[in-house]
């Protein structure tokens, strides 16, 4: 039977052989308290024995992981106090001299006849290849072609080889996990099964496997994430109360669309449509749209929020930059010229439809008239920078919201 991954987060460490309180405790530091934890920890990277680097080709600069054995470890103090440890290793093509400063228990980690993983750049001090303070890895008695190398924290004596034991005993007691995506889906995005996926991240057959199983797993978690918001997206439309804008029964946006000098395309008239029904339901609307540049979006921008307007509501437009902003304010304004709103305070009945713009360079006379526009109502469609959203802008009552260009707002 197939187990889900939810199972093996109910599934504690110490279940596995060889994880007592010392080490479980240690795990723990790591942030590793259940199984789920545990198969979930993948390696940093993998050494290749096939294409593992020897020192004796090794040239300066180069960013290398080699496998090699200490033959000398000597510690001393330098002469601002800092500790400071040497320790020379041979590969068997030639020998290499790391140094550590600050890290005196690398005199006891690295004792002569260990063998070890270093990781780091190469360069040449009086004559001698060099890496100064490498990353150090102990794979222990692992064989294979393609070993894998886990984070580990030295500090808290965890070692790459006791992760891979109890990863792989993990992975073998679990058996096969249950798989969300069907066999169509994963042919359609080119992922591999969950269980090889996991099996393979850990235990692969060569570094292009890691890499495949590394991609299934990356997109099983950004389609966590992606769900997560979705549904809490769908939660908040569901459970907030919207505002029943007029959409039928306004005469504004059709005059808007009547004055236009050309026809919308049917993708424009899709896109209004589409959120003129959001705007006429009970729930509060967040839709992206998306298009090439000159494709229309603006306009199709503009009629959502004519829609607030021609509903007794305020429109706001915000960009990313005082440019964008300015070309969006002469463009609306030269869009929406001939347009009215209904106003009882005028003689006969209405008033041109107002469209302002705000941005740091608003001066504080003008701000004080476009505060008490929005207060008041008279604006209908303010445009601007993020200064549309310092606490003294206030509308009477806003109704639509556009932002172009979100993701450059951070």
């Amino acid at each position: 039977m197939s187990r889900r991954l939810g199972q093996l987060a109910e599934l504690p460490v110490t279940v596995l052989k060889g994880v007592g309180p010392a080490k479980a405790e240690a795990l723990g530091k790591v942030d590793i308290v259940t199984v789920l934890d545990l198969v979930t920890h993948y390696p940093r990277r993998y050494l290749d024995r096939t294409q593992q680097a020897e020192i004796a080709d090794l040239r300066d600069g180069d960013e290398a992981m080699v496998l090699a054995r200490v033959k000398k470890v000597a510690a001393r103090r330098t002469r601002q106090g800092r500790s400071l440890v040497e320790v020379d290793v041979f590969d068997g093509s030639g020998y290499l001299h790391c140094t550590f400063f600050n890290q005196p228990w690398r005199a006891k980690q690295l004792k002569e006849g260990t063998e070890a993983v270093f990781f780091g750049k190469l360069e040449r001090y009086k004559g001698r290849r060099q890496m100064t303070s490498p990353v150090v890895d102990f794979i222990g008695d692992k064989t294979g072609r393609v070993i894998p190398i886990y984070p580990q924290s030295e500090k808290a004596g965890l070692t790459t080889w006791e992760l891979a034991t109890w990863i792989d005993e993990a992975l073998e007691r679990a058996g096969e996990l249950v798989d969300p995506l069907d066999e169509t889906w994963r042919d359609r995005f080119d992922l591999a099964d969950r269980s090889w996926a996991f099996r393979h991240i850990h235990v692969p057959e060569s570094v292009a496997a890691a890499q495949t199983a590394r991609k299934r797993l990356a997109f099983d978690e950004l389609f966590r994430l992606q769900m997560t918001l979705v549904m809490r997206k769908r939660a908040f439309e569901r459970d907030a109360k919207g505002i029943l804008h007029r959409v039928s029964d306004g005469e504004l946006l059709p005059r808007f669309h009547d004055a236009l000098p050309f026809v919308l395309t049917a993708a424009q008239s899709r896109a209004i449509s589409e959120i003129n029904a959001d705007l006429a339901g009970p729930h509060p609307m967040h839709r992206l749209l998306q298009g090439d540049v000159g494709s229309g979006k603006t306009f199709v921008a503009l009629s959502a929020l004519l829609v607030a307007v021609q509903g007794g509501y305020q429109g706001a437009f915000m960009a990313p930059t005082e440019v964008l902003a300015e070309q969006h304010h002469i463009a609306v304004r030269s869009f929406v010229a001939g347009l009215t709103v209904g106003d009882d305070a005028t003689l006969l009945g209405d008033r041109p439809l107002r469209v302002e713009l705000l941005t740091n360079r608003t001066t504080a006379a003008e701000r004080t008239r476009l505060h008490g526009g929005l207060v008041d109502g008279s604006v209908d469609i303010l445009i601007g920078t993020h200064a549309l959203l310092t606490e003294k802008v206030e509308f009477k009552a806003l109704g639509v919201v556009v932002i172009d260009e979100q993701h450059r707002f951070g």
